[in-house]
């Protein structure tokens, strides 16, 4: 629970962010979509680099190495800071791509200057995964989770500060809450650290690490894992902000309810990556004891608690599709309501589909942590790119067109790539335990 709840606690940034936003208008609303579609990419490159992290510090964890759990911490933090820098720049230099894209040009003059500062937020938020993943390695999950609770309560105030102009301060707009994301993640940064470096047990790791003091051979073997698995998150989040660039096309009102089912769906999403971690953490330890039999119980177990969530979550989206999207614009505002009622009723279709494709989503990010704590990276990083590139996008793309599907379309080409993704990505799980286990027991035979 705690690692699922630290995990909302990056989506909340974003309700907030959206549902606060979607009070000055949909164009303001569409602008905070268009600008988080950059950012959310190079945020997933940084997450999923992190996450070699968890696997390494869990084998270490289980077998006492704390030497080798000191090692792939400081290498950890140190490639996430420069990834960081670098994902940050690359965001500032592909601004004007947003000119090219067929976007309107209103949601873009408003997007400029909160993409900015949504990307040098990018830095403190790729340390603080890099931290994060060393504290979920060593099971202090609950750390994150207080971390990313003080986050959301700074951003929630400092976007009704910013944003709306109280308390005496400028009006800002969409630039207000990107403001407050930049505060709430430098805050983050330091909180965690603190709270790591005040714990007898973290303590002897974090504390007097010699951070440009490095190993050739380590800072390959992070790099290895963690460009693999950056990719396959990669691969997964770029179809879903490639809805965004597609909605876009169709109009401000489309993007602006992909806008909303997005953010609905990826609230869902993180619970599921919270068990996807827990998977990861605990198929580590058992990975670091040889016990693979007890590692394919534990991971089963997980996988029909994902199940059983996302069961859940698509019964709310079912019975409440009409509903939930109202939460996110003014409905007594009379310039904007005409666009409202169209915003509401496209969204509440595409959370029809968000429905549908709950148990798929969760099924594939469970197995895949579950394959990231066995440091399986090489075959999954093919299968989610046969998945969402291969199979998905391509539906997204045709169905995707104003005289086809429209936004609907969209939605079935990330249907397609999901429930893809969760079959190939639980073929291989299954094989490759049991194959480890008939290993095992072929050795214990000689």
């Amino acid at each position: 629970m705690p690692v699922i709840l630290g995990m909302l606690g990056h989506t909340f940034v974003g309700l907030l962010d959206n549902i606060m936003v979607g009070q000055l208008g949909t164009a303001e609303l569409a602008a905070v979509s268009l600008g988080n579609s950059f950012v959310f990419v190079a945020m997933s490159i940084g997450i999923g680099f992190s996450t070699a992290i968890t696997p390494l510090i869990a084998e270490a964890d289980a077998t006492k190495k704390i030497e080798s759990a000191r090692s792939s911490f400081k290498h950890g933090l140190f490639l996430c800071t420069v990834l960081g820098i670098v994902l940050a720049a690359l965001v500032f230099a592909v601004k004007p791509i947003l000119y090219e894209m067929g976007q309107p040009k209103e949601v873009v003059l408003l997007a400029i200057p909160y993409l900015e500062l949504t990307a040098i937020s990018l830095i403190p938020l790729t340390i603080f995964q890099a931290i994060k993943q060393f504290s979920d390695g060593m099971s202090m999950t609950k750390y994150p989770m207080y971390v990313t609770v003080l986050a959301n309560l700074v951003n929630v105030a400092l976007n009704y500060i910013l944003i709306f102009g109280k308390f005496g301060f400028p009006e800002l707009g969409i630039v207000g809450a990107a403001y407050g994301t930049l505060i709430s993640r430098v805050i983050m940064v330091v909180y965690l650290l603190v709270l790591l470096r005040n714990n007898q047990v973290s303590s002897k790791i974090v504390k007097g690490i010699e951070l440009f003091n490095l190993k050739l051979s380590m800072l390959k073997k992070i790099v290895s894992l963690g460009s693999l698995t950056a990719m396959q998150m990669f691969f997964e989040v770029a179809i879903f902000t490639s809805t965004i660039w597609l909605s876009g096309v169709l109009g401000k009102n489309p993007q602006a309810a992909n806008q909303i089912a997005l953010n609905l769906s990826s609230m869902t999403f993180m619970v599921a990556i919270g068990l996807g971690v827990t998977a990861m953490i605990r198929t580590g330890n058992q990975k670091g004891f040889q016990n693979f039999k007890e590692l394919r119980r534990i991971a089963f177990s997980i996988f029909l608690l994902g199940f059983l969530f996302a069961t859940f979550f698509a019964v709310v989206f079912l019975v409440f599709h009409k509903s939930l999207p109202m939460i996110y614009v003014d409905m007594q505002d009379e310039i904007n309501y005409l666009d409202s009622i169209e915003v509401v009723k496209i969204a509440a279709q595409l959370l029809l589909i968000a429905a549908i494709f709950q148990i798929s989503d969760s099924i594939q990010v469970v197995v895949l942590g579950a394959l990231r704590g066995l440091q399986d990276v090489k075959i999954p990083t093919l299968l989610t790119f046969i998945s969402y590139w291969i199979v998905g996008f391509p539906i997204s793309y045709f169905l995707g067109k104003a005289k086809v599907l429209a936004s609907f379309g969209i939605w079935l080409g990330l249907f397609s790539g999901l429930t893809t993704a969760s079959i190939l990505l639980f073929v291989r799980f299954n094989y490759l335990t049991k194959k480890l286990i008939r290993e095992k027991l072929d050795l214990q035979q000689v």
